[in-house]
Protein backbone atom coordinates (compact mmCIF):
# COMPACT_ATOMS: atom_id res chain seq x y z
CA UNK A 1 0.00 0.00 0.00
CA UNK A 2 1.48 3.38 -0.99
CA UNK A 3 1.48 6.48 1.21
CA UNK A 4 -1.60 7.97 -0.46
CA UNK A 5 -3.56 4.78 0.11
CA UNK A 6 -2.49 4.67 3.76
CA UNK A 7 -3.64 8.28 4.30
CA UNK A 8 -6.97 7.60 2.54
CA UNK A 9 -7.54 4.49 4.60
CA UNK A 10 -6.79 6.41 7.79
CA UNK A 11 -9.24 9.16 6.89
CA UNK A 12 -11.94 6.62 6.09
CA UNK A 13 -11.36 4.91 9.43
CA UNK A 14 -11.55 8.20 11.34
CA UNK A 15 -14.73 9.21 9.53
CA UNK A 16 -16.27 5.85 10.34
CA UNK A 17 -15.21 6.13 13.98
CA UNK A 18 -16.67 9.63 14.24
CA UNK A 19 -19.96 8.43 12.73
CA UNK A 20 -20.04 5.51 15.15
CA UNK A 21 -19.80 7.98 18.06
CA UNK A 22 -22.98 9.79 17.00
CA UNK A 23 -26.10 9.09 19.07
CA UNK A 24 -28.57 6.84 17.27
CA UNK A 25 -32.26 7.70 17.07
CA UNK A 26 -34.34 4.68 16.10
CA UNK A 27 -37.77 5.39 14.60
CA UNK A 28 -40.16 2.50 13.97
CA UNK A 29 -42.49 3.19 11.06
CA UNK A 30 -44.41 1.44 8.29
CA UNK A 31 -42.62 -0.08 5.32
CA UNK A 32 -43.74 2.37 2.63
CA UNK A 33 -42.39 5.28 4.70
CA UNK A 34 -38.88 3.81 4.59
CA UNK A 35 -38.94 2.85 0.91
CA UNK A 36 -36.75 4.60 -1.66
CA UNK A 37 -39.81 6.41 -3.00
CA UNK A 38 -41.20 7.19 0.44
CA UNK A 39 -40.45 10.21 2.67
CA UNK A 40 -37.91 8.40 4.88
CA UNK A 41 -34.68 9.01 2.92
CA UNK A 42 -35.26 12.74 2.44
CA UNK A 43 -36.36 13.25 6.04
CA UNK A 44 -33.40 11.27 7.35
CA UNK A 45 -30.97 13.46 5.42
CA UNK A 46 -32.68 16.69 6.49
CA UNK A 47 -32.83 15.80 10.18
CA UNK A 48 -29.26 14.55 10.32
CA UNK A 49 -28.11 17.96 9.09
CA UNK A 50 -29.53 19.49 12.27
CA UNK A 51 -29.14 16.84 14.96
CA UNK A 52 -25.55 15.56 14.87
CA UNK A 53 -27.02 12.09 15.16
CA UNK A 54 -27.65 8.93 13.20
CA UNK A 55 -31.37 8.70 12.39
CA UNK A 56 -32.40 5.14 11.60
CA UNK A 57 -35.85 4.31 10.26
CA UNK A 58 -36.94 0.72 10.91
CA UNK A 59 -39.78 -0.69 8.80
CA UNK A 60 -42.22 -2.75 10.84
CA UNK A 61 -44.91 -3.86 8.42
CA UNK A 62 -47.97 -1.69 7.96
CA UNK A 63 -49.30 0.84 10.44
CA UNK A 64 -51.33 -1.40 12.73
CA UNK A 65 -48.46 -3.91 12.90
CA UNK A 66 -46.37 -1.21 14.60
CA UNK A 67 -48.46 -1.36 17.74
CA UNK A 68 -48.31 -5.15 17.84
CA UNK A 69 -44.51 -5.05 17.62
CA UNK A 70 -44.22 -2.41 20.35
CA UNK A 71 -46.50 -4.43 22.62
CA UNK A 72 -44.37 -7.52 22.02
CA UNK A 73 -41.07 -5.76 22.69
CA UNK A 74 -42.33 -3.71 25.62
CA UNK A 75 -39.65 -1.97 27.65
CA UNK A 76 -36.99 -3.90 25.71
CA UNK A 77 -37.76 -2.12 22.45
CA UNK A 78 -34.90 -0.48 20.59
CA UNK A 79 -37.27 2.18 19.28
CA UNK A 80 -37.14 5.74 20.52
CA UNK A 81 -40.03 7.03 18.40
CA UNK A 82 -42.99 5.26 16.77
CA UNK A 83 -44.26 7.01 13.64
CA UNK A 84 -47.29 5.76 11.73
CA UNK A 85 -50.06 4.97 14.19
CA UNK A 86 -53.33 6.82 13.70
CA UNK A 87 -56.21 7.97 15.88
CA UNK A 88 -57.92 4.59 15.60
CA UNK A 89 -54.95 3.14 17.52
CA UNK A 90 -53.81 5.90 19.86
CA UNK A 91 -56.10 4.97 22.76
CA UNK A 92 -54.83 1.38 22.65
CA UNK A 93 -51.25 2.69 22.39
CA UNK A 94 -51.69 4.87 25.48
CA UNK A 95 -53.14 1.89 27.36
CA UNK A 96 -49.86 0.01 26.91
CA UNK A 97 -48.18 2.50 29.24
CA UNK A 98 -45.16 2.54 26.93
CA UNK A 99 -45.55 6.08 25.57
CA UNK A 100 -44.77 9.36 27.33
CA UNK A 101 -46.07 12.91 26.75
CA UNK A 102 -44.29 14.79 23.98
CA UNK A 103 -44.13 18.05 25.94
CA UNK A 104 -44.37 20.25 22.84
CA UNK A 105 -46.60 23.11 21.77
CA UNK A 106 -48.48 22.63 18.49
CA UNK A 107 -48.95 26.00 16.78
CA UNK A 108 -49.46 26.06 13.06
CA UNK A 109 -51.29 22.77 12.62
CA UNK A 110 -53.43 22.67 9.47
CA UNK A 111 -55.56 19.65 10.31
CA UNK A 112 -59.30 19.80 9.60
CA UNK A 113 -59.88 19.03 13.30
CA UNK A 114 -58.65 20.49 16.59
CA UNK A 115 -55.71 18.70 18.20
CA UNK A 116 -55.05 18.40 21.94
CA UNK A 117 -53.32 15.04 22.40
CA UNK A 118 -50.49 15.31 24.94
CA UNK A 119 -48.88 12.00 23.91
CA UNK A 120 -49.07 11.95 20.10
CA UNK A 121 -48.34 14.57 17.47
CA UNK A 122 -49.77 14.45 13.91
CA UNK A 123 -47.54 14.50 10.85
CA UNK A 124 -50.07 14.02 8.04
CA UNK A 125 -53.72 13.29 7.30
CA UNK A 126 -56.03 12.14 4.53
CA UNK A 127 -59.38 10.59 3.68
CA UNK A 128 -59.87 6.93 2.89
CA UNK A 129 -61.42 6.22 -0.50
CA UNK A 130 -61.79 3.53 -3.12
CA UNK A 131 -59.52 4.28 -6.06
CA UNK A 132 -60.41 3.11 -9.57
CA UNK A 133 -59.46 3.64 -13.19
CA UNK A 134 -60.94 6.92 -14.39
CA UNK A 135 -62.59 5.20 -17.36
CA UNK A 136 -64.47 2.73 -15.14
CA UNK A 137 -68.20 2.69 -15.93
CA UNK A 138 -70.97 2.77 -13.31
CA UNK A 139 -68.63 3.71 -10.46
CA UNK A 140 -70.31 2.96 -7.10
CA UNK A 141 -70.99 6.11 -5.08
CA UNK A 142 -71.78 4.52 -1.73
CA UNK A 143 -71.18 1.32 0.22
CA UNK A 144 -74.69 0.18 -0.66
CA UNK A 145 -74.06 0.70 -4.37
CA UNK A 146 -70.68 -1.01 -4.06
CA UNK A 147 -72.27 -4.05 -2.39
CA UNK A 148 -74.94 -4.22 -5.10
CA UNK A 149 -72.39 -3.92 -7.91
CA UNK A 150 -70.12 -6.45 -9.60
CA UNK A 151 -67.04 -4.35 -8.81
CA UNK A 152 -64.06 -6.38 -7.61
CA UNK A 153 -62.27 -4.73 -4.70
CA UNK A 154 -59.08 -5.26 -2.71
CA UNK A 155 -58.91 -4.21 0.92
CA UNK A 156 -56.35 -4.52 3.72
CA UNK A 157 -56.44 -6.60 6.89
CA UNK A 158 -57.60 -4.44 9.83
CA UNK A 159 -55.47 -6.49 12.22
CA UNK A 160 -52.23 -5.39 10.56
CA UNK A 161 -53.07 -2.34 8.44
CA UNK A 162 -54.26 1.13 9.42
CA UNK A 163 -56.22 1.53 6.13
CA UNK A 164 -57.85 -1.83 6.84
CA UNK A 165 -58.81 -0.71 10.33
CA UNK A 166 -59.87 2.63 8.90
CA UNK A 167 -62.35 0.87 6.62
CA UNK A 168 -63.88 -0.88 9.64
CA UNK A 169 -64.27 2.47 11.40
CA UNK A 170 -65.56 4.14 8.23
CA UNK A 171 -68.41 1.66 7.98
CA UNK A 172 -69.03 1.81 11.74
CA UNK A 173 -69.20 5.61 11.68
CA UNK A 174 -71.51 5.63 8.66
CA UNK A 175 -73.85 2.76 9.56
CA UNK A 176 -73.53 1.93 13.26
CA UNK A 177 -75.65 -1.13 14.01
CA UNK A 178 -76.14 -1.62 10.27
CA UNK A 179 -72.43 -2.23 9.70
CA UNK A 180 -72.64 -6.06 9.75
CA UNK A 181 -75.20 -5.96 6.93
CA UNK A 182 -72.89 -3.77 4.85
CA UNK A 183 -70.05 -6.27 5.33
CA UNK A 184 -72.30 -9.14 4.32
CA UNK A 185 -73.13 -7.26 1.14
CA UNK A 186 -69.49 -6.48 0.40
CA UNK A 187 -68.15 -9.99 1.02
CA UNK A 188 -68.60 -11.22 -2.55
CA UNK A 189 -66.96 -8.08 -3.96
CA UNK A 190 -63.70 -8.68 -2.13
CA UNK A 191 -61.05 -10.32 -4.30
CA UNK A 192 -58.44 -10.56 -1.56
CA UNK A 193 -57.37 -9.06 1.74
CA UNK A 194 -53.71 -8.05 1.96
CA UNK A 195 -51.54 -7.49 5.06
CA UNK A 196 -50.81 -3.89 4.08
CA UNK A 197 -51.50 -1.02 1.72
CA UNK A 198 -48.50 -1.55 -0.60
CA UNK A 199 -49.51 -5.10 -1.52
CA UNK A 200 -53.12 -4.08 -2.13
CA UNK A 201 -52.31 -1.10 -4.32
CA UNK A 202 -49.75 -3.10 -6.28
CA UNK A 203 -52.33 -5.77 -7.09
CA UNK A 204 -54.80 -3.11 -8.20
CA UNK A 205 -52.22 -1.58 -10.55
CA UNK A 206 -51.62 -5.05 -11.97
CA UNK A 207 -55.31 -5.26 -12.90
CA UNK A 208 -56.35 -7.75 -10.22
CA UNK A 209 -59.35 -5.64 -9.13
CA UNK A 210 -61.56 -2.77 -10.22
CA UNK A 211 -61.10 -0.74 -7.04
CA UNK A 212 -58.74 -0.68 -4.09
CA UNK A 213 -59.02 0.81 -0.62
CA UNK A 214 -56.63 3.74 -0.55
CA UNK A 215 -56.92 7.53 -0.19
CA UNK A 216 -58.48 10.48 -1.98
CA UNK A 217 -54.89 11.68 -2.49
CA UNK A 218 -53.69 8.55 -4.32
CA UNK A 219 -54.59 9.88 -7.80
CA UNK A 220 -52.23 12.80 -7.13
CA UNK A 221 -49.30 10.39 -7.25
CA UNK A 222 -50.16 9.23 -10.74
CA UNK A 223 -50.91 12.77 -11.91
CA UNK A 224 -47.79 14.44 -10.48
CA UNK A 225 -45.17 11.69 -10.51
CA UNK A 226 -46.27 9.90 -13.68
CA UNK A 227 -48.21 12.61 -15.54
CA UNK A 228 -51.01 10.06 -15.67
CA UNK A 229 -54.61 11.15 -15.08
CA UNK A 230 -56.01 7.63 -15.39
CA UNK A 231 -56.85 7.10 -11.68
CA UNK A 232 -59.66 8.60 -9.62
CA UNK A 233 -61.17 8.29 -6.16
CA UNK A 234 -64.90 7.57 -5.86
CA UNK A 235 -66.82 10.11 -3.76
CA UNK A 236 -69.17 8.28 -1.38
CA UNK A 237 -72.46 9.82 -0.29
CA UNK A 238 -71.99 8.55 3.28
CA UNK A 239 -68.88 10.71 3.56
CA UNK A 240 -65.24 9.66 3.95
CA UNK A 241 -63.36 8.63 7.06
CA UNK A 242 -60.51 10.87 8.15
CA UNK A 243 -57.13 9.40 9.03
CA UNK A 244 -54.63 11.39 11.08
CA UNK A 245 -51.21 9.74 11.31
CA UNK A 246 -49.13 10.42 14.40
CA UNK A 247 -45.80 9.89 16.12
CA UNK A 248 -45.00 9.34 19.79
CA UNK A 249 -42.02 8.85 22.10
CA UNK A 250 -41.42 5.63 24.01
CA UNK A 251 -40.67 5.94 27.71
CA UNK A 252 -37.90 3.36 27.35
CA UNK A 253 -35.97 5.56 24.90
CA UNK A 254 -32.33 6.18 25.80
CA UNK A 255 -32.45 9.36 23.67
CA UNK A 256 -35.50 11.23 25.04
CA UNK A 257 -34.20 14.71 24.19
CA UNK A 258 -33.28 13.67 20.66
CA UNK A 259 -36.67 12.00 20.28
CA UNK A 260 -38.38 15.23 21.30
CA UNK A 261 -36.19 17.14 18.85
CA UNK A 262 -37.37 14.80 16.10
CA UNK A 263 -41.03 15.41 16.91
CA UNK A 264 -40.37 19.15 16.94
CA UNK A 265 -38.63 18.83 13.55
CA UNK A 266 -41.58 16.80 12.28
CA UNK A 267 -43.77 19.93 12.29
CA UNK A 268 -41.28 22.12 10.43
CA UNK A 269 -41.38 22.84 6.68
CA UNK A 270 -38.25 20.71 6.12
CA UNK A 271 -40.31 17.65 7.10
CA UNK A 272 -43.78 18.75 6.08
CA UNK A 273 -42.88 19.74 2.51
CA UNK A 274 -41.64 16.21 1.86
CA UNK A 275 -44.98 14.59 2.70
CA UNK A 276 -47.29 15.53 -0.22
CA UNK A 277 -45.14 14.04 -3.00
CA UNK A 278 -43.64 11.07 -1.13
CA UNK A 279 -46.28 9.89 1.33
CA UNK A 280 -49.04 11.33 -0.87
CA UNK A 281 -51.03 12.66 2.06
CA UNK A 282 -51.90 16.12 3.32
CA UNK A 283 -49.19 17.53 5.62
CA UNK A 284 -50.31 18.32 9.18
CA UNK A 285 -48.57 21.69 9.46
CA UNK A 286 -48.40 23.24 6.01
CA UNK A 287 -50.84 25.79 4.55
CA UNK A 288 -52.99 24.61 1.65
CA UNK A 289 -51.43 27.18 -0.69
CA UNK A 290 -48.09 25.38 -0.30
CA UNK A 291 -49.44 22.07 -1.64
CA UNK A 292 -48.02 21.06 -5.03
CA UNK A 293 -49.96 21.62 -8.22
CA UNK A 294 -52.28 18.69 -8.82
CA UNK A 295 -53.71 18.46 -5.30
CA UNK A 296 -56.41 20.94 -6.29
CA UNK A 297 -57.85 18.27 -8.62
CA UNK A 298 -58.61 15.85 -5.79
CA UNK A 299 -62.14 15.18 -4.56
CA UNK A 300 -63.11 16.89 -1.31
CA UNK A 301 -65.60 14.91 0.80
CA UNK A 302 -68.85 16.67 1.65
CA UNK A 303 -68.89 14.84 4.98
CA UNK A 304 -65.86 13.99 7.11
CA UNK A 305 -66.33 10.99 9.41
CA UNK A 306 -64.14 10.38 12.45
CA UNK A 307 -64.60 8.41 15.66
CA UNK A 308 -62.81 9.54 18.77
CA UNK A 309 -59.79 7.41 19.77
CA UNK A 310 -61.81 6.08 22.70
CA UNK A 311 -64.83 5.14 20.56
CA UNK A 312 -62.57 3.52 17.96
CA UNK A 313 -60.94 1.38 20.67
CA UNK A 314 -64.34 0.49 22.14
CA UNK A 315 -65.86 -0.54 18.81
CA UNK A 316 -62.83 -2.30 17.33
CA UNK A 317 -63.46 -5.86 18.55
CA UNK A 318 -67.14 -5.83 17.63
CA UNK A 319 -66.40 -4.38 14.19
CA UNK A 320 -63.62 -6.91 13.62
CA UNK A 321 -65.96 -9.77 14.57
CA UNK A 322 -68.56 -8.54 12.05
CA UNK A 323 -65.88 -8.31 9.36
CA UNK A 324 -64.56 -11.80 10.07
CA UNK A 325 -68.06 -13.30 10.16
CA UNK A 326 -69.03 -11.79 6.81
CA UNK A 327 -65.82 -12.86 5.06
CA UNK A 328 -65.95 -16.41 6.43
CA UNK A 329 -69.29 -17.24 4.84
Amino acid sequence: MNQTSIIAAGMTFMAGAAFADLPVLSVYTYDSFTSDWGPGPAIEAAFEQTCECDLQFVGAGDGAALLARIRLEGQRSDADVVLGLDTNLTAAAVDTGLFVPHGLETPGLTLPIAWDDEVFLPFDWGYFAFVHNADMENVPRSFVELAESDARIIIQDPRSSTPGLGLLMWIEAAYGQGAPAIWEGLADNIVTVTPGWSEAYGLFLEGEADMVLSYTTSPAYHLIAEEDASKAAAPFTEGHYLQVEVAGILGSSDQPDLAQDFLRFMLTPDFQQVIPTTNWMYPAALPAEMLPSGFETLIEPDTALLLSPQDAARLRDEALAAWQSALSR
